[in-house]
């Protein structure tokens, strides 16, 4: 560690013995460790006896703090980019600092360790040759069902952070726009005392979280199977489309006619939605 650069380093998600001995001798060996939070770093410190000074980088200085920092490395100094938990930059601040660093040509070195998101993915038990990560849902009801909708047809495992406070909201969002035969995983408290992981289709999902309020807290990654292959199943019957038809003649929006319908006829709501979506734009099109 003799030049200036900018370390990366991944920081344990719960076990503290995920710390690595490469990460705790960065730590110890860098000039400053930017820090998501200073207080919480400083437990981290103080548990593997490291006395690097430490300042706080997180969304809302990570501009004001870059110049700084520049600087120090352009003094020859080593700087070390923390997170709260985990790699930094995954749903964390960062990607500013690390942009700006490496367009100023100095190099950059991650100190690869855990992810909440490749953790929860591996033993999930949904598929793991391709997957999407989205981060935070929007916090607002229509925004987060209108996001869901937008990926309702990936072809990929989706992977979602989630909140204590929202993830009833989420699951029940994500069971209307994704319907409750789509295999689903809650992986709370990942490496931690109360870890849990509960796979099985979302509306069996819903009703587990539901019937046990007591692991409704902590950290949450929620994860979704890829949408199959459309199939001649996922075209509506004649009668549903006539009557998704005449409901939107009718002034309904299409969100609340292909809720009706769906009840009526025993079809999945989002394939109504996609099914209309579908016919809407080939009619623009033609």
């Amino acid at each position: 560690m003799s030049e200036a650069a900018l370390y990366v380093v991944a920081t344990p998600i719960g076990n503290l013995e995920e710390m690595s001995p490469r990460a705790q001798a960065v730590l110890k060996e860098v000039d400053l460790i930017a820090a998501e939070d200073t207080r919480h770093c400083k437990q981290l410190l103080k548990h593997f006896s490291i006395q690097t000074p430490s300042l706080s980088l997180h969304e809302h200085n990570e501009s004001q703090r870059i110049d700084q920092l520049l600087n120090l490395l352009a003094a020859g100094k080593k700087i070390a980019l923390v997170s709260d938990a985990g790699t930094p930059l995954i749903s964390d601040p960062g990607y500013l600092l690390v942009r700006q660093v490496r367009s100023a040509g100095y190099p950059v070195i991650p100190v690869a360790g855990p992810c909440a998101l490749i953790s929860a993915l591996s033993a999930s038990g949904l598929a793991s040759d391709r997957f999407y990560f989205e981060g935070f849902l929007p916090a607002k009801t229509v925004a987060r069902q209108k996001r869901l909708q937008a990926l309702a047809d990936y072809k990929a495992t989706l992977i979602f952070y989630e909140a204590p406070h929202r993830i009833l909201e989420t699951l029940a969002d994500a069971l209307s726009v994704f319907g409750g035969e789509r295999q689903a995983c809650i992986a709370r408290e990942i490496s931690k005392t109360y870890e849990t992981f509960y796979t099985a289709s979302l509306s069996e999902v819903q009703a587990w979280l539901c019937a046990n309020p007591q692991q409704v807290r902590g950290e949450f990654v929620f994860l979704v199977e890829a949408c199959k292959a459309n199939t001649s199943a996922d075209t509506p019957s004649e009668e549903a489309q006539h009557l998704l038809e005449l409901l939107l003649q009718e002034g309904l929006a299409l969100k609340r006619a292909c809720h009706l319908v769906a009840n009526v006829y025993a079809v999945k709501k989002n394939h109504l939605y996609q099914w209309k979506l579908q016919q809407s734009s080939g009619c623009a099109e033609s």
